[in-house]
Formats: structure tokens, C-alpha cells, sequence
């Protein structure tokens, strides 16, 4: 049946393509002519060696908006022939999906195979992932995901296991000046930027081919035939563009992770980077102040016990001050945390003997270490043979405290770092006076 609202062929108007978006009129028309990818694209990538076979596998396309994901899809059903058919995850639903399939089980029967392009792909739940498997398993489409999420965390592993994940890389300054190069080719007219307009265009677009080009319409609309603009005038045409960071994702991981690196590496200049960068994408200031907390304790314990106390001072004077002078108070704790003396050994012992404490029962402590506030727990033994460590001459008994079903175990070994040095020194001393205690007794 013809479908009543397109339109007319004979009587359509013609497209005017300068009304196009400047990134679909340079949409590339063959896979030579895409930007960026070469570890995909270039004479040894995979996709060219899928193509060189001749037979193509699902693929889940992962990376940032702007990178090509469509684009490649689109050229892999022309370089091989498929059929291609595209959806969005958005806006579509389980009959959607049914409607595709039957579509693509029709064309199967002519010979015709099916590159399924589907946009946004982690946007389906995981039932209507699960709708996949059938059609992927029997032949029935190519499936070609495309996802700017992680897809480890967002995809079903049984689709994950059928297809293969191809990442797609941002763009760096060299694609993205090559971009500028073909739409300036295309309108036949110069950017009207100076040198360091320029450079500041590349840095706004963030590795985004999109961006860029639609920065590109934005400062041709703008400017007045003759104007060329410097960056303060770029910027202030264009405004400014927010970083791609997800605070629910891939970036907020990647970031909070680069933090938590580089104050564990001792580097408060990388360290502070990190940390602008998180907050001048939006992130919750409380959120950095628990995990600041957190590196405090595991990775600087008592080799600087000040870093605790530091890190909760930064988050009580955030709350005080709130934004954006609290963020002065968190920026110290950084420095201090970065320069600060490393020691995991509180960390690593903590977790040794939570591990102890799950596998070794419920062993009774010593009878002398109990307490006996009953006279039949006193007859029992409780408390016998309990040594008042402040009665001793060092203020310290030296007495035996593990249940003697698991007997003396060793989990805090402080570093020669900080102030962990000093703790070193004085456990080791108390082990030399459990020795002698414990030679004294055997004599």
C-alpha cells in the first residue's frame, strides 16, 4: 500500500542543500573517506579485515557521540551489500522489534540479508535484548549496536557473547582539523578565525565531529563577511559547550578513577586536574568529599593519621560554605592527600582479618581476658591469670589475646613511611618484649 503522506515525486519541491545540516552533506560516501578510526578502518583494522572476507559479524559499536558509529554502519551494509535498516532504542518497543524481524525474515527468503543498525542500544531493557538472540543465532539479521556506554555493564552477556564490541575512539586534533578542512572546501570559504580561534574550536568540539561541525554553522551564521574572531570572541559567540560526562556512567568512572590514581601515585598537580575536571562537569561535591574520605583511609592510614581528620574538616567546611568557596576546602584535602606519606597497611590488614573472622568460627578468646562478673564464672576461670598491662614496668604485658584454636596471627605490617615508621619501631619493640616474656617461660 503507497504511503498517503509521502510525497509526490513529480510534484515535490527540490531538496536545497544548502539548508542540510553541514554534517550530513559531508557525510562520508565510502569507508576511505571517514575521519579518525584507523585502528577500524585503516589497511589493518578489523573491520577491513571482516570486509576483505566477506562476511560480516553482529558488532557492538561503543565510543563517544560524534565518532562515526552511524556512518560506518551505514558504509558496512554498502561495502558488503546488506540491506540496511536503522532504529533508534528510544523510540522503539518489543512490536517495533517484531515488525524488523518479519521484515527481515521476508527479505531473507529473496536472498537479501539484513544489517540491523540500532541506536542506543543499552537503551533496551534486558528482556527486549533478549529478543535479539533468536535472530542473531539463526542468520536472521546482522546486528550492529551502537552504544556510547560501557557495554560490559549496560548489555546482556549472552548479547555480548554473539557479537563483537568494536571501540570507537574520539576524535583527536588532527581529524578534527581535517573536518574543518573539508567543510571550509565544501562552503568554499575560509573560517573567519584567527590561529588561536581556531585551536579554541578544536578544544570546545571535546573529540565530537558533530559538535565541530555544528560549531562550524554557528560561526558562519554569526559573523559579518570580513570579521575574523579570536578565541575570547569565538567563545563568547558559541558560549560553551558542557563536557560529555555522564554521572551515571562511563565518564564519572573514568574520572573518579584517574583521581583516586593520582593522589595513590602522589601527584597533587594531575591529582588537582582531575579533580576540576569532575566538578566543572557537575559533579556532586559530596560525592568527591566521601571519596576523598575513603582515599584517606585507604591509602594513606596511619602512615599520616591527619588525613582523615583533613578530609572530614574539607567536607564540614563544604557544608558550611557551600559552593564555590567550599571547593577550596576539598581542593586542599587533595593536595594533601596526593603529598601525603602512602601506606595500604591498615587497608590490607583489615581485609585479612575480615577474611580470618568469616572462615574461623566462633572460637572462645583466652579465660583471661573475660571478664567473670559472676561468682560462677569467676569459678569457671574467667579473668585468671589477667595481666593489668599498666602494672608492668614497660606498660605493656606482652600476654597472649588470639583464641588459642587459631593461635598468634600477623595482619598489620606498617611501612617504613611517615609516621607509620614510628608505629613500626614501637610494635617492634613489644614483639621483643613478647619474646623475652615468652623465653622467660619456656626457661
Amino acid at each position: 500500500m503507497a504511503d498517503l503522506f509521502a510525497p509526490d515525486p513529480e510534484t515535490a519541491p527540490p531538496v536545497d542543500e544548502a539548508s542540510r545540516p553541514l554534517a550530513d552533506r559531508l557525510r562520508p560516501a565510502a569507508l576511505d573517506e571517514v575521519i579518525g578510526q584507523s585502528q577500524l578502518l585503516g589497511p589493518q583494522g578489523s573491520l577491513r579485515r571482516m570486509i576483505a572476507t566477506g562476511r560480516l559479524g553482529s558488532l557492538i559499536l561503543w565510543g563517544p557521540p560524534g565518532t562515526g558509529k552511524t556512518t560506518v554502519a551505514r558504509l558496512l551494509a554498502a561495502e558488503t551489500g546488506y540491506r540496511f535498516e536503522q532504529i533508534s532504542a528510544i523510540f522503539s518497543g518489543v512490536a517495533d522489534l517484531k515488525k524488523v524481524f518479519e521484515r527481515a525474515r521476508m527479505e531473507r527468503t529473496g536472498g537479501t540479508q539484513t544489517l540491523l543498525f540500532v541506536d542506543e542500544i543499552h537503551r533496551f531493557n534486558r528482556a527486549q535484548q533478549d529478543s535479539f538472540l533468536p535472530v542473531m543465532e539463526n542468520g536472521t539479521v546482522i546486528l550492529v549496536g551502537a552504544t556510547t556506554e560501557n557495554p560490559s555493564f549496560e548489555l546482556n552477556a549472552a548479547l555480548l557473547s554473539r557479537a563483537q564490541v568494536l571501540r570507537f575512539e574520539s576524535l583527536n586534533k588532527d581529524d578534527l582539523q581535517q573536518l574543518l578542512a573539508r567543510a571550509e572546501a565544501l562552503l568554499e570559504n575560509p573560517l573567519p578565525l584567527d590561529e588561536g580561534a581556531r585551536e579554541s574550536l578544536i578544544t570546545l568540539a571535546d573529540g565530537d565531529g558533530r559538535a565541530i561541525l555544528g560549531l562550524v554553522e554557528e560561526v558562519y551564521a554569526a559573523t559579518p563577511a570580513g570579521e575574523v574572531l579570536d578565541a575570547a570572541a569565538l567563545q563568547s559567540l558559541v558560549q560553551r559547550r558542557a563536557p560529555i560526562y555522564d554521572k551515571a556512567q562511563d565518564g564519572h568512572y573514568n574520572l573518579i578513577s584517574a583521581l583516586h590514581k593520582t593522589i595513590r601515585g602522589s601527584d597533587p598537580d594531575a591529582a588537582l586536574y582531575y579533580f576540576a575536571r569532575m566538578l566543572d562537569a557537575g559533579e556532586d561535591p559530596m560525592f568527591l568529599a566521601r571519596r576523598l574520605i575513603r582515599m584517606a583511609v585507604e591509602d594513606i592510614g596511619m602512615a599520616d593519621p591527619q588525613a582523615l581528620p583533613q578530609t572530614v574538616a574539607a567536607r564540614d567546611a563544604y557544608h558550611m560554605l557551600g559552593s564555590p568557596e567550599g571547593e577550596l576546602a576539598l581542593a586542599q584535602a587533595v593536595v594533601y592527600l596526593a603529598s601525603a606519606p602512602k601506606s595500604n597497611a591498615v587497608y590490607t590488614a583489615y581485609k585479612a582479618a575480615m577474611a580470618l573472622a568469616k572462615t574461623s568460627g566462633s572460637p572462645m578468646p583466652p579465660m583471661a581476658i573475660l571478664n567473670a562478673p559472676t561468682k560462677l564464672m569467676a569459678a569457671e576461670g574467667y579473668n585468671e591469670g589477667y595481666i593489668y598491662d599498666h602494672d608492668t614496668p614497660e606498660g605493656f604485658s606482652g600476654q597472649e589475646y588470639f583464641p588459642e584454636k587459631i593461635g598468634r596471627q600477623r595482619f598489620y605490617a606498617p611501612v617504613e613511611r611517615g609516621h607509620e615508621r614510628e608505629i613500626k619501631k614501637r610494635l617492634d619493640y613489644f614483639e621483643r618484649i613478647r619474646t623475652r616474656n615468652r623465653e622467660a617461660g619456656e626457661g
